[in-house]
């Protein structure tokens, strides 16, 4: 049995950007009767006010909820009655800088440029920089065909990492690539998690949809935790399902 079971978001709790839908509320209220959760993904706290914890039942037990925006340089719990930080660690002006000419530079020398874009294509999250191709508010029917085999992003991906050595720079969601500090990727945020919650790494289980080589679901399989490699939400559900009626 798990004592804590880890979740990336986008494209595996919920579509890119979208709120969680109602069965996957209830499944996650029930998988909170028999373990810890933890959401970890490189949106900020707004992004998961929105997507996960405004749309929970009202019977979810929300002090077993573990909240890490921004690849786990965040972290959120529910203490009385409210969501307050944690930690929460930040770039540095002149550091963001740097990141935001590369990405300009980047675009620019591999040609990745999409004839329409949906809202700002680059993010400042504070303590993590987001590219989305095809903007913040892109619609998921544009998203879906952009890149679906991530061919697109690791081009990027490669280019920034020659330009920016020392970061860690990663493929999440549909369209999107997140800067971090140097070693600071999912494999960080679960030793992070495991030091604020006291639960032990090998007593968790990760499941993510990018759970390749580049895929920033990749570090949690790389740091040794049980992972479930998952297609979509509706997949996710089903495994919910097993774990809920396996530690029953």
């Amino acid at each position: 049995m798990k004592e804590l079971i880890a979740f990336d978001l986008d494209g595996t709790l919920a579509e890119s950007k979208q709120p969680l839908g109602e069965a996957m509320g209830e499944a996650l209220a029930d998988l909170l009767t028999v373990a810890h959760v933890a959401v970890i993904s490189g949106g900020d706290w707004p992004q998961f006010d929105k997507q996960v914890a405004s749309r929970l039942p009202a019977r979810a037990d929300l002090s077993r909820l573990w909240l890490m925006p921004t690849t786990g340089t965040k972290l959120y719990t529910h203490r009385d009655g409210a969501w307050a930080p944690v930690f929460a660690e930040l770039f540095d002006d002149g550091q963001k800088q740097a990141i935001f000419a590369a990405f300009d530079a980047s675009l620019e020398a591999t040609g990745f440029v999409p004839e329409e874009v949906w809202g700002e294509r680059i993010e400042d999250r504070g303590s993590q920089i987001t590219f989305s191709a095809l903007g913040q508010q892109a619609p998921i029917h544009a998203k879906d065909v952009w890149d679906p085999d991530f061919a697109k992003r690791r081009i990027i991906q490669a280019d920034l990492r020659q330009r920016l050595p020392g970061l860690s720079i990663n493929m999440g969601g549909a369209t999107s690539i997140d800067i971090t500090r140097a070693g600071v990727d999912k494999a960080y945020g679960l030793k992070k998690l495991r030091d604020a919650s006291g639960i032990a790494l090998d007593a968790m289980m990760f499941i993510g949809d990018a759970i390749f080589p580049g895929g920033n679901d990749y570090p949690a399989k790389e740091l040794g935790l049980d992972t479930v490699r998952v297609r979509d939400p509706q997949e996710t559900l089903s495994v919910i399902d097993a774990i809920v009626a396996c530690q029953k």
